[in-house]
């Protein structure tokens, strides 16, 4: 069999849907997008990606899309183009929405999917070891430039932000924040930390993207009796945290171990965060960490 991947409703052999160079998504970054990853060869909390899809959709004025038929779809494509891996390795889907190429007409979009290996050979370092963090001199984007709940591919501030950490550390990523000087999220990925004495904490929530995987933490979190709570975060509050955690969709949630080279706890991914990790593969049927070692050479 051939590797599938979707345009506009339908599935298409091939690696990659392309985008023409004309289209606003490439013209002006006006991308709308989700990232899923599978488990066990199954999206995992596949309708909590497509609500936020959609809520992105109606930011931006994108209509003309139908979800329930998106998201089974996807699930076609991900059962497609996973039953030409290991039954034990997993995927990652890319979904994306651009305006096209013809600005007045928004009920028009480009819709496209696809799905990668995912990336166990960056992981399994970050599981055992834990990730740097560098606090960058980019700021979050505002919400009055777009609202912190859009979920897009506009991300030069990322870039940038990222840019600035590894001249200072090449192995570290940024950790920026808002215009006030609280902690917003890292490059990619949400940011949290945990306080013997408070518990798990992590950013206002309309403040940041609404995070699926940081949902998951709550969660999982409370099922284990551990406080979680949201409010404003000082950089030198996380600095001096015990331990401080990142969460995105694929690889879960991973240990930070130093802050602009302040160590966070004793320098070693700590309990609560191995607390959590395995209770999200408790939830998922997969051990995480077992699986990015196995798979981490191929």
């Amino acid at each position: 069999m051939t590797q599938l991947y979707y345009r506009n409703g339908e599935l298409v052999p091939g690696d990659c849907p392309t985008v023409s160079v004309f289209d606003l998504g490439f013209v002006q970054g006006v991308t709308v997008s989700e990232q899923l990853r599978t488990f066990g060869g199954r999206l995992f909390r596949l309708d909590e990606h497509m609500q936020r899809l959609i809520r992105s959709l109606r930011i931006v004025g994108l209509r003309g899309i139908n979800p329930d038929a998106l998201a089974a779809d996807a699930e076609t494509l991900a059962a497609h183009n996973h039953s030409l891996v290991r039954p034990d390795d997993d995927i990652g889907l890319t979904m994306y929405v651009t305006p096209g190429s013809q600005a007045a007409d928004d009920s028009s979009p480009n819709v496209g999917m696809y799905t990668t290996p995912l990336p166990f050979h960056r992981w399994v370092a970050h599981y055992e070891t834990g990730e740097h963090l560098v606090l960058s001199s980019v700021r979050q984007v505002p919400s009055n430039c777009w609202p912190a709940e859009l979920k897009c591919r506009s991300r030069m501030h990322y870039y940038l932000a990222d840019r600035e950490a590894r001249r200072r550390r090449p192995d570290a990523r940024a950790l920026l924040t808002d215009q006030d000087g609280f902690v917003a999220e890292a490059s990619t990925a949400a940011v949290i930390m945990y306080r013997r004495d408070e518990g798990i904490v992590a950013p206002p929530p309309e403040k940041v993207l609404p995070s699926v995987s940081v949902g998951i933490l709550q969660s999982l979190a409370r099922k284990a009796g551990l406080p979680f709570s949201h409010r404003d975060i000082r950089p030198e509050e996380m600095q001096s945290a015990d331990e401080v955690l990142l969460s995105s969709t694929s690889p879960c949630v991973v240990p930070v171990v130093s802050i602009d080279g302040q160590t966070i706890g004793d320098g070693n991914p700590g309990p609560v965060w191995k607390q959590l990790i395995d209770a999200w593969s408790e939830l998922t049927g997969v051990n995480i960490i077992d699986q990015a070692r196995r798979f981490e050479r191929r």
